[in-house]
């Protein structure tokens, strides 16, 4: 299926014009998908994310209260990321470290700075089946102070939300006008967002939580509705 066939699909919760939102397992979607040009997602790594397990590192303000789901009880299967990295040419893998039975050697991975301090991590790992150097990508992400400030500070929705910027910047280096993106874990949303920030990209998410497809859909029609705003 392409896109304009998968708006069509049962599970399409949303779609704009570059871009569909399928509330569903990706194991299910993807022996329908066409080939995309570049995977970038970040699957659940099963160490207790979703479990409220942020509520603890509260030091200087309180916690964001997330809710409590089961969804990083445990890691997805191996199945999952292969069939994901199978349906594109590129993948970047977030976490791909804790799935390194079922990925190849790679010269590539990407590290986050996240110019952390306390009991966050000081870096994430991210594997690729790019043909080039490892690349590192710095953007601040240290609780509740962020490399944008001010107005255009991010809400945080999600657990293991990965900030906008920072996709732009891996999107910018890795990707070309007019390819598809598939993310196939989309929590609240980031890749498409990034993917309509850039523009001349079109985009597909799967995300089988339907609170958080509801939340990556009010994030990608505000992000929309600021680009028609007057010099934006």
């Amino acid at each position: 299926m392409n896109l304009e066939q998968l708006k069509k699909r049962p599970d399409c919760f949303y779609h704009t014009d570059n871009g569909v939102l399928l509330c569903a397992d990706c194991l299910e979607v993807m022996p329908e998908l066409e080939p995309v040009d570049l995977c970038l997602t970040d699957p659940p790594y099963g160490i207790g994310e979703s479990n409220e397990k942020n509520a603890s590192r509260g030091k200087c303000a309180k916690p964001t209260d997330y809710g409590h789901y089961n969804w990083d009880s445990k890691k997805v299967s191996d199945r999952h990321i292969t069939n994901t990295i199978k349906k594109a040419k590129h993948s970047i893998i977030f976490g791909g470290n804790y799935y390194i039975n079922c990925l190849s050697n790679s010269s590539c991975w990407l590290v986050w700075d996240k110019d952390n301090t306390g009991d966050f991590a000081d870096c994430e790992l991210a594997w690729t089946n790019f043909d080039s150097a490892v690349r590192k990508f710095k953007y601040r992400w240290n609780g509740m102070l962020q490399e944008c400030g001010g107005k255009d500070k991010e809400k945080r929705y999600h657990p293991t939300q990965k900030p906008v910027g920072l996709f732009v910047q891996i999107l910018l280096k890795y990707s070309k006008a007019g390819q598809v993106i598939l993310d196939s874990f989309a929590g609240s949303g980031t890749t498409a967002l990034a993917c309509e920030r850039i523009g001349n990209r079109e985009w597909i998410l799967i995300e089988r939580e339907k609170n958080y497809c509801q939340i990556a859909k009010q994030r990608i029609e505000r992000e929309l509705s600021q680009k028609k705003l007057p010099g934006f």
